[in-house]
Parts: structure tokens; C-alpha cells; sequence
């Protein structure tokens, strides 16, 4: 992109320059011819007013100073000889310019050519060097319009990008321009919106599905008992509903794990270290600038099953919310359980207030100026991966991711990195 704005007005500065140079640079030099033989009109007629009477010589004293340098002056009248002044070479194709003087006598002055073609060659060059001037100028102009174009347009692609990934992080930063600025608001309204529908659809179906087993299992129970019935017919419809129930079951549970695998579409075996040393040197500049720290602990080869974008995200989120609200040192461990890999970001100040314990993950729930947006949209990004948040420990406060770990089957397929170097 930055590219074609480069490349388009680089064309349009050079056609301008084309279009414009050309003309004035003929127009200069027709100019220079004009005003050097207005210039020998002008001599002609002080040396007109000089001689006085048409009968007069040529060589009055204070004549030859109206003569130019390397010039010459003739009087030419009908059958008398030509009188001349100056240089007795002016070359064959001289810049002349005449006026009467008398009955039938003209004055002449003449000039080398080769004076005014220095005076047009310097106009003309002086003329051309601005062109120049001017293209480079528009280079310099086109050079930074395209920066300051195609830098906030990569910036709104990105977010365009990650909130496609999942990631409903408003972003604060803005381009002083006012149409990218309209874009930016309009990605931070929709990533609100997007973020309360996914919300409320995880909560739907949790609902939903907690209902269902509960009935389900109610309905089963009821069906046990109706399957002791000493009717004979009592029992083998009772049977036949309880086989119903359990493929009802089981398809439940079939659609809550699709739809569970749809979330984490992307999720994919990773290594944490490199995404969490990627995350802590993105934020080490900011805690740098409050005079705080920030610690990494994360063995390697702790693999994963995550989105590498949302896991960076999450975590980035609460590394934000530690600066904003935390204090001291920032902790960022990783390690790994039977079941499931943890990822901990702790800091040394005051905690969570203890009203806020329950609600600290709710939308707008702040103890600050914040938003109140970001612990909200690291739950999602977390849980679209099959993971859980949680506040493990309020004060000082410590965020608990835990991730689901690679499966063996996983790591046998995962593709091996190639080989850089000859055995």
C-alpha cells in the first residue's frame, strides 16, 4: 500500500513538473532573446539621442560606452561608407537590433550570439534545477504522506485482524486522521458489541446445557424406577425411553463439544515460552517507564493446545491490568499439572478490594478510570480456547490461566521444525 500512494504521487508530482517545466523552461528562453534585443533598442536610442543630427559621425566621444561588450555599432546610410564602432568580430550570425536615423540611414547594433546563449543556458539550467527541486520536494511529501497513510492502515488491518481472531481489546491509540480515527471507533464499538455476544452466547449455552442435564438426568432416574415395574409393559417402556434419553445424551453432548471445538478452531500445539518472552519484552518498555520490573518463568518445551494470538492477548491483558492496577513486580510463570498447563501473572500490590472479588471479571467492574473491558475480554479470549481465568489469589493479586495440554497424539503429528544444517 505504502508503495502504490509512494508510486502514484511520485507520478503526479513528475507529470505536474513535466507539464509545467517544459513550457516555462521555451518560454525562458524566448524570454532571455527578447530582453537582450530590448536591450539593444535601448542602446540604439541613447545613442540615437547622443549623435543629435542625422548628418552626425558615429564618433562622438561617449558613443562607444552604449556599445556592449564584444559589440559593435554601424551607421549605415545610402552611398556613403558604413561607419563602425566596437569589435570588428562579432561572429556570422550575430543578435542585432536596429533603428532609423535620418533619411535613409539606420543604426545597427549588434552583439555575439554566443553572449546570450550563455544568458539562456544559465536561465534555462537555473529553471530546470527547480523542477528538480520541486520533484524532490514532492518525493519528500509523497514519502511521508505514504508513511503517515499506509502506517495507521496497517495498524487498523491488524486490529481488523485480531478482532476476527477473537481479540475484543479496544484500542486507545489514535492517527490524527479523521477518517482512519472514524474506522478505529467504529473496530472498538463493534469489538464491544462482538465481545457482550459472545458473552451472552457462552452464558446461553451454559445455561442451557446445565438445564438439560439436569432434567435429563431427572427424566432418567424417573425412567430407572419405571424400569422395576412389575408390568411387563411398563418396564420394556420404560426401557425404550431410557434408551431414548441416552442417546438424547449423547447428542447433547455431542453439540456442546462441536460447538466447543468451533471456538477453538484455530488452536493448534505451541510452545509457551516463545509466545509469553514475545508478550513480556512487548511490556517491559511500559513497567521500564513506572520504574517496576517484570520477571519470566516459563520452562522449556511447556506445549499447549492454544491460538497463539488470543493466549498472547490474554496474557497481555493482564499484564496491562497489572500496570494499571498492581504494583511492584510483575510475575509471568508458566508451568504444567497432570491435567492442564497453568499460566500466572502476579505483581506485589495492594490486590483486588475484597467487594470487588466476585465481579472482577464483569464488564465496566473497575477500581480505577479504566474501562473495565479488559479482565472481561481475557476470560473470552481464554475460554475460546477451551480454557478457564480465574482470580487465584486477590491480595497480592495473582490471574490463573489454565490451558488445555497437548495431547500425545498432538505432539507426534505436529511438524517438525526442518533442518538448517547438514549432518
Amino acid at each position: 500500500m505504502r508503495r502504490r500512494i509512494l508510486q502514484s504521487t511520485l507520478l503526479v508530482v513528475t507529470i505536474t513538473a513535466l507539464v509545467l517545466g517544459g513550457p516555462l523552461a521555451i518560454t525562458t528562453w524566448q524570454l532571455v532573446k527578447d530582453l537582450t534585443t530590448a536591450e539593444l533598442t535601448g542602446r540604439l536610442e541613447v545613442v540615437a539621442t547622443r549623435l543629435g543630427s542625422p548628418d552626425a559621425s558615429i564618433d562622438v566621444p561617449g558613443v562607444e560606452l552604449a556599445v556592449p561588450p564584444g559589440g559593435r555599432l554601424l551607421l549605415l546610410r545610402d552611398g556613403q561608407p558604413t561607419q563602425a564602432v566596437g569589435s570588428t568580430s562579432v561572429g556570422e550570425d550575430p543578435v542585432f537590433a536596429f533603428l532609423p536615423f535620418g533619411p535613409g540611414g539606420v543604426l545597427r547594433l549588434e552583439e555575439p550570439r554566443s553572449i546570450m546563449r550563455t544568458q539562456q543556458l544559465q536561465v534555462t539550467f537555473i529553471v530546470l534545477l527547480l523542477v528538480v527541486l520541486s520533484v524532490s520536494t514532492g518525493a519528500v511529501v509523497a514519502t511521508v504522506t505514504a508513511r503517515r497513510l499506509a502506517e495507521p492502515l496497517s495498524d487498523v488491518a491488524d486490529r481488523a485482524a485480531r478482532l476476527g481472531a477473537g481479540d475484543f481489546r479496544s484500542a486507545p491509540g489514535r492517527h490524527g486522521i479523521p477518517e482512519l480515527d472514524r474506522v478505529s471507533d467504529v473496530l472498538d464499538t463493534s469489538a464491544a458489541a462482538l465481545a457482550d455476544l459472545v458473552q451472552r452466547e457462552r452464558e446461553l449455552v451454559g445455561d442451557v446445557s446445565h438445564q438439560l442435564r439436569s432434567r435429563l438426568t431427572a427424566l432418567q432416574l424417573r425412567l430407572d424406577e419405571l424400569a422395576t415395574h412389575p408390568d411387563p409393559s411398563a418396564r420394556r417402556e420404560a426401557m425404550a425411553a431410557l434408551e431414548q434419553t441416552e442417546k438424547l445424551t449423547a447428542v447433547l453432548d455431542e453439540l456442546l463439544d462441536a460447538a466447543r471445538a468451533a471456538r477453538a478452531a484455530g488452536a493448534e500445539v505451541a510452545d509457551l515460552r516463545e509466545g509469553l518472552t514475545a508478550v513480556a519484552e512487548e511490556w517491559r518498555p511500559a513497567l521500564k517507564a513506572e520504574g517496576r520490573s517484570l520477571k519470566l518463568r516459563v520452562p522449556d518445551g511447556l506445549l499447549a493446545r492454544v491460538t497463539p494470538t488470543r493466549i498472547r492477548e490474554a496474557v497481555g491483558a493482564l499484564v496491562d491490568n497489572a500496570i494499571q492496577h498492581g504494583g511492584g513486580t510483575v510475575t509471568l510463570s508458566a508451568r504444567s499439572t497432570e491435567t492442564s498447563i497453568l499460566v500466572e501473572v502476579a505483581d506485589s500490590g495492594a490486590g483486588v478490594p475484597e467487594e470487588l472479588v466476585p465481579h472482577v471479571f464483569d464488564r465496566g467492574v473497575s477500581v480505577g478510570s479504566s474501562t473495565g473491558l479488559g479482565l472481561a475480554l481475557a476470560r473470552a479470549l481464554v475460554e475460546a480456547d477451551g480454557g478457564r481465568l480465574e482470580l487465584s489469589r486477590a491480595r497480592p493479586a495473582m490471574f490463573t490461566i489454565f490451558l488445555p495440554a497437548a495431547r500425545a497424539d498432538d505432539v507426534v503429528s505436529a511438524p517438525r521444525p526442518a533442518r538448517t544444517s547438514p549432518r
